[in-house]
This record gives C-alpha cells, sequence and structure tokens, in this order.
C-alpha cells in the first residue's frame, strides 16, 4: 500500500472499533471515498486477516486485530506486574480492579482483576471509556493544567454525560480535578453508574517519555462500608507504589 492508501487503511480500522460492523456504503460515506476505492481497501485488509465480512456483508474488525492487541498489552511489564501484585494481595485480590491508558478524551483498559462478580457497565480489556466521567480518567485528567483541559473539551459536546451526577460543563470538570489534585486520588461519585463508586491512581512513568498509567478500583455502593473504602484506597496506593518503582529497586 502507498502511504495515503495506508492512511486511509487505518482510518476504516478506526471506525470499525468504534462504530462496530459498517457497510461498505457507510465506510465510503464516513471516509468520503468512492466505493471502489473503499472495496480495494477493505480487501486488502481482510488478506491481512484485520476485517472480515459478517453474514449480512458488513465489514467488522478481525482475528488479527485481537492478536496485534494481545501482543501490544503483553509488551508492558507494567501488566504482568499489575496481575501478580492484584493475585496475591490480601485486600485487592477480592476486588475489581484496573489498569488503564489515556488516549485524548478516553481511557483503554490495559488489564483487569475480577476478586468478585463484575459491576454493571464493567470495562472489559481493550474498552474505551470517558475519561471525564470514570475515576481512572480523572485521575490522569488532573495531570494535565487547566488550559490544556479547556483544549481537550474545547468542542461542542465532547463531555460524555452518563449519570445525573457526570460533569455537564468543562467548569464543573476543573473544579472536580481541582479536588482530585488537592485529594491524592481520584473518585467516580456514581458518574458512571447509580450504584458505582470508583477510587483511582496515577503509576508515575518509570521513564522519562513514558506515559503514565493509572489504577482504579470499582465498589458497590449498597454495600460500601467506610472500612472497606480505606482498606482499597491504601491497598491501591501499595500497587501504584509498586508499579512505578524500577524493578531494580524492589526488594
Amino acid at each position: 500500500m502507498s502511504a495515503p492508501a495506508v492512511t486511509r487503511a487505518a482510518a476504516i480500522l478506526g471506525s470499525l472499533a468504534d462504530e462496530g460492523p459498517l457497510t461498505l456504503t457507510e465506510i465510503a460515506r464516513v471516509h468520503g471515498l468512492a466505493k471502489s476505492s473503499t472495496l480495494n481497501l477493505c480487501v486488502a485488509l481482510e488478506e491481512a486477516g484485520l476485517v472480515r465480512r459478517t453474514p449480512e456483508g458488513a465489514w467488522t474488525l478481525g482475528r488479527r486485530t485481537v492478536e496485534l492487541g494481545g501482543a501490544y498489552v503483553r509488551g508492558f511489564d507494567v501488566v504482568r506486574e499489575f496481575y501478580d501484585f492484584t493475585a496475591s494481595h490480601p485486600v485487592l485480590s477480592h476486588e475489581l480492579l484496573q489498569l488503564v491508558l489515556r488516549h485524548q478524551r478516553d481511557v483503554v483498559y490495559l488489564a483487569r482483576h475480577e476478586g468478585r462478580a463484575p459491576l454493571p457497565l464493567s470495562a472489559s480489556i481493550g474498552d474505551r471509556f470517558p475519561a471525564s466521567v470514570t475515576a481512572v480518567g480523572t485521575a490522569l485528567l488532573a495531570r494535565l493544567d487547566d488550559t490544556e483541559i479547556r483544549r481537550l473539551y474545547a468542542e461542542p459536546h465532547s463531555l460524555a454525560i452518563w449519570t445525573e451526577r457526570s460533569p455537564t460543563s468543562v467548569e464543573a470538570l476543573l473544579e472536580k480535578l481541582h479536588a482530585t489534585r488537592e485529594r491524592g486520588y481520584a473518585v467516580d461519585d456514581r458518574e458512571t453508574h447509580p450504584q458505582v463508586y470508583g477510587v483511582a491512581m496515577v503509576v508515575p512513568a518509570r521513564r522519562a517519555g513514558d506515559e503514565p498509567f493509572s489504577v482504579g478500583c470499582s465498589l458497590m455502593l449498597p454495600t460500601l462500608t467506610e472500612e472497606q473504602l480505606l482498606s482499597a484506597r491504601e491497598g491501591l496506593a501499595e500497587l501504584r507504589d509498586h508499579l512505578a518503582a524500577p524493578l531494580e529497586m524492589r526488594g
């Protein structure tokens, strides 16, 4: 493929990831391409295993994208360490935990530990959720200054509103981020789901130029106690410190 063709093919993969199965006509319309050019790109992607045709004739992501995604995640030492630490921790092993990276206004879930039954609206590995309503996303957004936040959310309707407690304006988001910085950790107080409370902390990058992660714990509000919340926060702080420490500095 030529460089422009690669760019267009990558855009098609992004659309299929975001929107799900699309017909040839829909793909062509979204990207402003002729149907013949779109078909050629889709066939090339199909031959590479990156897309496949559904029985209804639409196009969707292929098995090769799963393999590539898995290889990408395995490239992070922190993912393996996340699983090892959470599985053996006396408190966190019984909780629902996530490890994420931020991508623009979203967070991408790289790993999750299920110490009990999933909560409503639990994210799976590879899912993207709005950063502004999740605890893990709020923790990462709080690293940005106000000017960067205003630029990131400058477009109309760029804030996701999932419940009546989700921030509905940039000013409300900034207020939440200021509180997060003062508190030292982020919370999702029924912003993604009316019965879910989340707490999260940033894992600083180990090396200059690396992106920071964040780790979070999702808790069920009807049964949540102060003792459970405190234990979860303390466990998350231990997980954060463990993942942030260079391997050679660990005892």
